[in-house]
């Protein structure tokens, strides 16, 4: 049981210059003083991320957003109002005094005000005891690209073994929402939903009066944000979106000794009469809220299950699948270009 002591024992490391990783509502951060210039570098070599990829800024229900930009507009005060503390991050212009080093070497600054409670706690005994308008920056607690981490453990098996790397971690459970935040930039003069998330486009675009724009995800051929790559996300297990259709194919030329993974809706498995002895199946649950939350963890689960692939169907392409949909094609874009052995005949490749 996670008590007083050790959240303010883990914002001591903080202070320290040290990394802490904890969770939050989305997934597990991996978190450092967003003032300390070593602090930051550990966490981009931790976890072998670029220096241009931005982190995200994490506040204190208390603090002040003001501090980080140069001027917060009506348009992040309104957004803050309506979903602060939440899954909600807004890139805004960067203030002078901020160091470049969190934004990737760019004009802008994410910033989120998590809503987990020992999130929460975490950020409060930091700022205490550092003073001023402290913050946390902490993208996810995973090596660069790969499936973010939802528990305490996925952390400690990211990072297990690593040499020359010091991890606190702060064990507040599995997180709740299990996808990372929804990111709308306000730092170009309009805005734009450069990441699907729990918060919706539909209610974004009611608190602000207009609905955000949906441009490219690079300015200038550098990330905005984190997660903004085409390939991310990825299991090291080959991952492949097919259809149902393509599924049932798949399965009924299934060769001998090929394990793999199938995750598909009730509906598409309940059409195999028997499913060969190798073949893994999950059946997908029926709303987004509960694959968004399942999602991470699953994904780790299969790639310690040895398997030669996985088959995951296709979502539908509608509103309330968006964020999963984003992160389950950048997740098998990391396999576009490869084929999947003799698993899968070659006109059942997704393209």
């Amino acid at each position: 049981m996670l008590t007083k002591v050790d959240i303010e024992y883990a914002a001591t490391r903080l202070v320290a210059g040290e990394l802490v990783a904890f969770s939050t509502e989305t997934v597990y951060g991996l978190g450092g003083d967003a003032e300390c210039p070593s602090a930051v570098a550990a966490i981009y070599a931790a976890k072998g991320r670029p220096t241009d990829h931005p982190v995200i800024v994490h506040l204190s229900p208390e603090g002040d957003p003001a501090y980080w930009t140069d001027y917060l507009l009506p348009s992040a005060r309104r957004l803050i109002d309506a979903f602060w503390p939440g899954p909600l991050t807004l890139i805004v212009k960067r203030a002078p005094h901020i160091s470049m080093a969190i934004s990737g070497g760019q004009d802008s600054v994410g910033l989120r005000c998590p809503s987990h409670p020992v999130a929460q706690a975490l950020l409060r005994d930091f700022v205490r005891l550092k003073g001023g308008q402290a913050g946390v920056a902490a993208p996810s607690a995973n090596r660069f690209g790969r499936v973010s981490p939802t528990s305490a453990q996925h952390v400690r098996d990211e990072f297990h073994g690593m040499t020359g790397v010091t991890i606190h971690v702060l064990d507040g459970g599995a997180c709740s929402i299990g996808i990372e935040s929804t990111i709308i930039d306000l730092s170009r003069g309009f805005p734009a939903l450069l990441r699907p998330g729990h918060v919706t486009l539909e209610e974004v675009a009611n608190v602000l009066g207009e609905i955000p724009q949906l441009p490219g995800q690079e300015i200038g051929n550098v990330p905005r944000a984190s997660g903004m790559l085409k390939a991310h996300y990825s299991p090291r297990t080959p991952l492949f979106l097919l259809n149902a259709e393509e599924i049932l194919s798949v399965l009924s030329v299934h060769p001998a000794n090929a394990p793999m993974a199938v995750v598909a809706f009730p509906a598409t498995l309940s059409k195999v009469s028997v499913l060969p002895a190798d073949i893994f199946s999950v059946a997908l649950p029926h709303t987004p809220t509960m694959l968004a939350n399942q999602l991470y963890a699953l994904l780790r689960r299969l790639d310690h299950m040895d398997m030669s692939c996985i088959l995951f169907e296709a979502l539908p392409d509608i509103s309330d699948w968006a964020a999963i949909n984003d992160r389950l094609r950048r997740a098998a874009a990391t396999f576009l270009n490869i084929e999947p052995l003799h698993l899968i005949a070659k006109d059942n490749i997704i393209r």
